[in-house]
């Protein structure tokens, strides 16, 4: 296609085209003043589960160490992508929706990483200009087909109850590292509070009555309602809740989103009727947006929480994270050394993955409440005879 401009346009990223790149620069004419080479164009596609893009995130160190000149660019849902604000390995999220398929389809890329076992990310990494493609495609059947050799073992994991649910021992981020061709170094989440976001959580805390030198214990009581049996159930949170009330110098905090919201307040409506629960047990806002929900979870030392999102927010915010188990994977879940997954010992059905439990929810009925409490105890213990 023959040119149509007079000038070269410029191979810089902070050249739109629309304007000038800083105010009275005509970069496009006497050359860049502060040139930024796109190098290796990367586009990551991940759309599925808000846990699972913070997960995601960290490759980006891995991404960034093999291909240190690159352009990173992430596709994901709207309700995500507040996840990937401040993120300094990004250079564009793009949120699904039909503009953002037009743009896409008219970009040339180095390298399409698809992370999502799903026909709509399948179907668009197969439309998409990439010299190389990896992770998942489709085939002319609409089948969810691996696109890389290296893609194969995380492939058969969906098809082999036994490799998934028995033997795998990898984490997730040892599977995404071999499946995008990186080396795997355990790299931690990326997920960066703005300065603001920071001081929001530290007066929150003010506001509350949580004083310094204060435990702060959250619960994530919800779950993704595409699984609901990731959850304890209220009378639990109840019974752990009148459990640690009884020790000084311990505030307990009920976390969660839209969804939550009602079984929040039941739970703190039945807790605080407990002698020496009103004014340790704080109910923090669940519709406040994702990154406000950051900020609550941010001011907690300790989470407690089944496998959902909010064991992700926790694992990407670095705190102390007391994780239980049933039906999901808990070897594919890495807790970085800063924490504690309770699994159903003996337990044949458990993980199962299944969305209608016929056994009664057993796994969460053998959730060890004893053990929650003293993994609290023991922690407040350590944390406070350091100080």
């Amino acid at each position: 296609m023959p040119k149509v401009y007079e000038f070269e346009i410029p191979n810089c990223k902070n050249f739109t085209g629309y304007k000038p790149c800083y105010p009275y620069v005509k970069c496009h004419e006497t050359g860049c003043v502060d040139p930024r080479p796109f190098g290796v164009k990367i586009l990551i596609i991940n759309l599925d589960a808000m846990g699972n893009v913070l997960l995601t995130t960290s490759i980006l160190p891995a991404i960034k160490r093999k291909y240190p000149e690159s352009s990173i660019y992430w596709l994901t849902l709207k309700n995500t992508h507040r996840l990937l604000d401040n993120n300094p390995y990004l250079d564009e999220v793009f949120t699904w929706d039909p503009e953002t398929w037009l743009i896409l389809e008219n970009m040339k890329f180095d390298i399409v990483m698809n992370v999502d076992k799903s026909r709509r990310s399948a179907s668009l990494t197969m439309k998409l200009n990439a010299d190389k493609k990896l992770g998942y495609g489709m085939n002319e059947h609409g089948q969810i087909i691996p696109l890389n050799q290296s893609a194969s073992y995380d492939y058969r994991l969906g098809l082999d109850d036994e490799l998934k649910f028995k033997l795998n021992q990898k984490t997730r981020q040892e599977i995404l590292c071999e499946m995008f061709e990186l080396e795997y170094k355990r790299d931690e989440y990326v997920l960066v509070l703005t300065d603001e976001e920071r001081k929001f959580s530290e007066e929150y805390k003010s506001r509350v009555g949580i004083k310094e030198g204060e435990l702060v214990v959250g619960f994530n009581t919800g779950c993704s309602p595409l699984y609901p049996n990731k959850k304890m159930t209220i009378e639990q949170h109840v019974e752990l809740i009148k459990r640690l009330s009884k020790y000084d110098d311990i505030k307990l905090v009920l976390l969660g989103g839209p969804e939550d919201t009602e079984r929040n307040e039941e739970i703190f409506r039945r807790s605080i009727q407990i002698d020496g629960v009103a004014g340790k047990l704080i109910n923090t806002p669940t519709t406040e947006g994702i990154r406000r929900g950051i900020c609550y979870e941010n001011i907690c030392d300790i989470v407690i929480t089944g496998d959902s999102y909010g064991m992700h927010l926790a694992i990407a915010l670095k705190k102390f994270t007391i994780a239980w188990f049933g039906l999901s994977s808990w070897t594919e879940i890495d807790l970085y050394d800063r924490g504690v997954k309770l699994i159903p010992e003996g337990l044949e059905c458990a993980p199962c993955w299944k969305k209608v439990c016929p056994y009664n929810l057993e796994c969460i009925q053998m959730i060890d409440l004893d053990r929650i409490e003293k993994i609290v105890v023991e922690y407040k213990e350590k944390i406070f005879t350091r100080i």
